[in-house]
């Protein structure tokens, strides 16, 4: 099912979002939806690993395997 969902820019947001979409040679309405598509994938990604780890034993398996600090490719997953 196929829902619509309308967004409300000021002058300057929709500019900007032109120019980007511009820049990826792009329709600004398939370029916004685009980005907005990656943001949801992200928040349930990370909703996913905070569900995992909060299982019983799970985080403490986790840390005895890989250890207890992030790794060096951790800051490029912030950045995501």
């Amino acid at each position: 099912m196929v829902r619509e969902l309308r967004v409300e820019l000021d002058e300057e947001q929709y500019e900007q979002l032109v120019r980007a979409a511009r820049d990826r040679h792009e329709d600004p309405t398939v370029y916004a939806r685009r980005v907005l598509d990656q943001e949801l994938d992200k928040a349930r990604f990370l909703e996913g690993s905070a569900l995992f780890l909060s299982a019983p034993g799970v985080r403490e398996e986790f840390a005895s395997r890989f250890g207890p600090q992030p790794g060096a490719s951790a800051s490029a997953v912030q950045g995501w």
